[in-house]
């Protein structure tokens, strides 16, 4: 899975470091940062599900490859 943060569309609540810490992070505008190249597997895939549902902005989406 592929999982993408997008810091344009972030205003910045903080969701996606709260459900996948290690996935994301805020920058010091409070934005989100991926800390991954994206590609995630496992358990890290239902983390990423998770702050993708939680995040207010519709700033992180989780993909299929190829897609």
């Amino acid at each position: 899975m592929r999982v993408v943060a997008d810091s344009e569309r972030c205003v910045g609540a903080g969701q996606c470091v709260l459900a996948a810490g290690d996935l994301f992070d805020q920058d010091l505008d409070g934005l989100v940062t991926q800390l991954t190249d994206g590609t995630v597997s496992g358990t890290a895939v239902e983390r990423a599900r998770e702050a993708a549902h939680l995040c207010p902005a519709a700033a992180i989406t989780v993909e299929q490859p190829g897609t």
